[in-house]
Order: structure tokens, then sequence, then C-alpha cells
């Protein structure tokens, strides 16, 4: 596999030659408009996208397969095919780092036939690795991540009374959260409504965003009083609203208010790659038919 990544990596040496000749990754913060394009991790850096690539394969060094790639994935020409073979390589890495890296890469850049990589590594052992799985399923949809998305938004002390896996993390469980606003299913809901009485508030806040995005309705973090409206909804996503993953944004620094400084390395808002869109009514709007032949 390291010999076939070797040669990848030269063919996309060239490419990325004709792709960045005058903005190479030292200046990617600057770089906004498409999904992930820097992530939620802000990193500056002096090395050349060839010397990205190549950092990214250095088997000796893991540390710089984690760089190289991490760069690689906060770029805009991250999502080329040769770069994606790469990710889908490091995230089976032995380093922890590498396959958080890469798996950032996959939900940055990915396509729906990724989600199995990125679904796996929600059981991964390093919470690392887990957290970036759980924000990458924000932004690459797949009906298979439900049920693994549900297994991470319950702590482990209400796992155990119900018989049902449970994650120890907090953070993991509030990403996890979020990413289920994209699937108007009656199971959902009800894992949305245990996240309400997570002791932790931060996944109170995204389950609750969750159930606004999926329901239309909003009873704030009492799951009492969201279970009762629920009994009684004919339809509870009859007021669905289309789901736009979280993103990152911040304001200026001093030095971005002078003039032909580059702005802040704001994401614009999308919704997940391979998600049909909402219409009105909350359901999913039907593919186009197929041409005929």
């Amino acid at each position: 596999m390291v010999g076939s990544l070797n040669a990848l990596v030269w063919r996309a040496i060239g490419l990325t030659g004709v792709l960045v000749s005058v903005g190479l990754l030292a200046g990617c913060e600057a770089l906004s408009g498409n999904r992930g394009a820097t992530s939620i991790l802000e990193i500056g850096s002096p090395e050349s996208p060839e010397e990205a690539a190549l950092m990214a394969i250095d088997k000796y060094n893991a540390d710089k397969r984690a760089r190289g790639t991490l760069l690689l994935a906060n770029s805009y020409f991250g999502g080329e095919s040769i770069y994606l073979e790469l990710y889908e390589d490091n995230v089976d890495d032995r380093d922890a780092s590498v396959r958080a890296a890469a798996v950032r890469a996959l939900g940055n850049h990915g396509l729906p036939e990724h989600a199995p990589l990125i679904i796996a590594r929600l059981d991964d052992d390093d919470e690392r690795v887990r957290i970036e799985a759980a924000r990458a399923l924000q932004r690459v949809h797949s009906e298979d991540a439900v049920g693994p998305l549900l297994d991470h938004i319950t702590e482990p002390a209400i796992a155990v009374v119900g018989d049902l896996p449970g994650e120890a993390d907090p953070q993991i469980r509030t990403e996890a959260a979020s990413a289920l606003g994209q699937y108007a299913q009656p199971r959902v809901v009800e894992g949305l409504f245990r996240a309400l009485d997570d002791r932790h508030l931060a996944v109170n806040i995204s389950a609750r965003q969750s159930l606004r995005t999926l329901t239309g309705q909003d009873f704030g973090q009492d799951s009492a009083e969201w279970l009762a409206w629920y009994e009684k909804a004919e339809d509870p996503f009859r007021g669905r609203t289309a789901y736009v993953y979280p993103v990152f944004v911040r304001g200026k620094r001093l030095v971005e208010f002078f003039p032909f400084a580059p702005p802040p390395p704001n994401e614009a808002a999308s919704t997940p790659v391979g998600m049909s869109p909402i219409r009105r009514g909350g359901s999913p709007t039907p593919p186009p038919p197929a041409p005929d032949n």
C-alpha cells in the first residue's frame, strides 16, 4: 500500500502545482465558501502542498503524517480523488492523531460512500478520533449512521439502566446529538429526548436544536413537555426545517481590518453531502427521474 501511495502522491504533487500555484496552504485560512475548507481547527503552515502531501505518507513519522493529512483536509483542493484515496488509507493508521486527521478530511471532502469509514471510527479507542467521526457525520449523510449515532448520545449511567450502549465523553455526545438533526425518524426523536436529560448542558442544547430542526417545535430542554407533545402529534415532522451543519465562525482580528488582509476563515453554512433537500411540509424532495436511455 505504501508503494502505491507514493506513486499516488507524486501524481498529486503535479496536480496541486497547477491548482495552487498562487495560493499555498500557508494562506488556507483565507479560503471559504466550500464544505469544511478550514473546519474547526485553524492552522497556519509554511509547507507547500507538495510538502504536505509527502508528509501525509511519511511512514516513519506519525506527527508528519497527521500534520500533512490535516493540512490537506483543511485546503480547498483537498477533495480531489487523489487525496481521497490518501485519507481512506490514513483512516486506519496505527496512530490516533493520523486517524483523527483522516476522519476530519473525509468529513470535509468525502462523499456518501465514505460514510462507512467514518461510522466505524465512532467506536475508535481514542476520544479524539470519535469526536472527529461525530463531527464528520454532521457533514456526510447516511441512513446507516443513525444507529451508531444513537449509541453515542447516551451517557453510560443511563445506558446501563436501559441496556443501551453508552458514550463517556460529553463532547462526543454533543456532536452526535447535532448530527442526528438530519434524520426524521421516531427513534431519533426518542433518543434526543433522552439526551435532554444528560447531565451536561452542551448535550442538552445540541439535542434541543436537533429537535427544533426535526419538528419545528421548541419546548426548551424539558423532556417531559417534549414527550407530551410528541405523544399527541399526528405528524411530528410536519414542521421540519432543513438541517444545516455547524460551521466555524469568528469575528475579525485587528490585523484583518487592514486593506487587502484576508478575511477570517469562516465557513459557509450548508447541508450535508448526500442529503436530499427538504421541501415545504418537512418531507425530502424526491430525486429527479432517471433520463431515458
